[in-house]
């Protein structure tokens, strides 16, 4: 993380949530995953990311997001975590910080975002149903919510532990999920079909580590030049396609005549 702070707005109390603080040091805007995973946003939902107004990230820790949509669309995005030390490094200009719990639901937040994006949050999350019915309060009727999620529970290694997840999702179950939750499915794609081989490497690579050992072996790149390659070769995976994947990428909205639970 770098050496500035950024100014957070505390509307709840930090506390601990099921994520390494690693991540952050190794999430950076020239990260190839970091890339490829704004990239497939875009070609799934590049339509809805353009027009929205008032955007949401839910779960933005360091603003990677955030910061990735601003460059591209000249729009700010509320970010809201619990993490205190990944928000005071956020990198975000323009889009408010918030330390904020969803289960709060504030109302001067009720029906805020025509957007809000859930990236890589969902499974760190152990009661999905409750968090999800939380964060839906926040949308405004009409809105679009964007999840990206792990996949391939094969996949699981001694990484994921680190990371605090708590399953990796097929495209099926992270339909059901959602489709139970008030929201139709508008788009959905497995993604990272060309890292499989690297997961697979990953499982054994980390097979005993320590958390911080795992993190830094299962998600930074040794050197610059296997970024770049990394990153060419994800860009030869077409998307949306149903095959497999080391992602899983679906674009909501809520369902019509859906009743909330206030």
């Amino acid at each position: 993380m770098s050496a500035f702070e950024r100014d957070i707005t505390y509307l709840t109390p930090p506390r601990q949530v099921a994520m390494h603080d690693e991540y952050f040091t190794n999430a950076s805007l020239d990260h190839f995953w970091i890339q490829r995973r704004f990239r497939v946003a875009q070609l799934l939902a590049g339509h809805v990311m353009r027009n929205a107004s008032r955007v949401a990230e839910f779960g933005c820790g360091n603003g990677v997001v955030q910061r990735q949509f601003e460059l591209a669309y000249s729009r700010p995005v509320d970010g809201f975590d619990l993490n205190e030390a990944a928000l005071r490094h956020n990198i975000s200009p323009s889009g408010g910080v918030y330390c904020y719990d969803v289960h709060d639901r504030r109302p001067d937040l009720q029906l805020r975002y025509d957007l809000g994006l859930l990236f890589d949050v969902l499974e760190h999350i152990e009661d999905e149903d409750s968090f999800l019915a939380s964060l839906l309060f926040h949308l405004a009727p009409g809105a679009r919510l964007i999840i990206n999620v792990p996949a391939g529970q094969y996949l699981f290694s001694d990484y994921d532990r680190a990371q605090g997840h708590y399953r990796r999702y097929s495209v099926g179950r992270l339909i059901e999920v959602v489709e139970r939750n008030h929201l139709r499915v508008e788009a959905v794609s497995y993604w990272g079909l060309t890292m499989v081989p690297v997961l697979l490497l990953r499982r054994l690579l980390t097979k005993g580590q320590t958390q911080e050992d795992a993190m830094n072996t299962g998600f930074r790149p040794p050197h610059p030049a296997v970024n770049s390659l990394l990153g060419f070769v994800s860009g030869w995976e077409s998307v949306p396609h149903r095959i497999a994947g080391t992602s899983v990428m679906l674009v909501a909205s809520l369902s019509p005549g859906a009743v909330l639970e206030p």
